[in-house]
């Protein structure tokens, strides 16, 4: 399994989100189920498994909180093995695939870099985006032009509906850079 790959987004986002600060399998839960990042998952069914595969693999560690209380809490941290390979996995180059089959993934990483691998990273990862998805646009553009005489109504539309897209993510990655390069 390549490095790429060896973690899936519903971990990526576990982790991350465990590094900003230690929380229980519940304090996640409510994460996913109450922000943006519920598409991911919000099912007990998929966090809790992530917990144990991201704990097994040494990358976080549980203990008992508040073990007193009528319901101890599982409370995980992130180790320094994990805060290392979240940081190489921030730090991974942007490729067209990525801007084609990962943009979830893309936009976590970008979410959780600030505080762990710094602005010049930040920045970097900006422009890799926004030179991956402008060739992505230009490919789409020609292809668009290839095949629009062919296209029924709808499928010209939809083919639109996803250029705007990209056009969008291109355009919020130059306004990013700006904004971050001011700061």
């Amino acid at each position: 399994m390549n490095e790429k790959t060896a973690i899936s987004t519903l971990s990526l986002a576990v982790l991350g989100l465990i590094a900003q600060r230690p929380r229980s399998g519940y304090d996640l839960r409510k994460i996913f189920s109450t922000t943006p990042m519920g598409h991911f998952s919000s099912s007990p069914g998929a966090i809790y498994p992530a917990l144990k595969r991201i704990e097994k693999s040494g990358w976080i560690r549980g203990s008992i909180d508040k073990k007193k209380e009528l319901r101890p809490r599982m409370i995980y941290r992130i180790t320094a093995k994990g805060l290392n390979m979240l940081k190489r996995r921030l730090q991974q180059t942007v490729t067209k695939e990525d801007v084609i089959w990962r943009m979830d993934d893309l936009m976590l990483r970008f979410a959780f870099m600030d505080e762990l691998v710094g602005r010049e990273c930040t920045l970097r990862f900006l422009e890799e985006f926004l030179t991956e998805t402008e060739s992505h646009l230009c490919s789409l553009r020609q292809y668009q032009d290839q095949i629009k005489v062919i296209l029924p109504a709808c499928g010209k539309l939809a083919m639109e509906n996803g250029i705007n897209n990209y056009e969008m993510n291109a355009k919020w990655a130059k306004r990013a850079v700006k904004e971050l390069a001011r700061e």
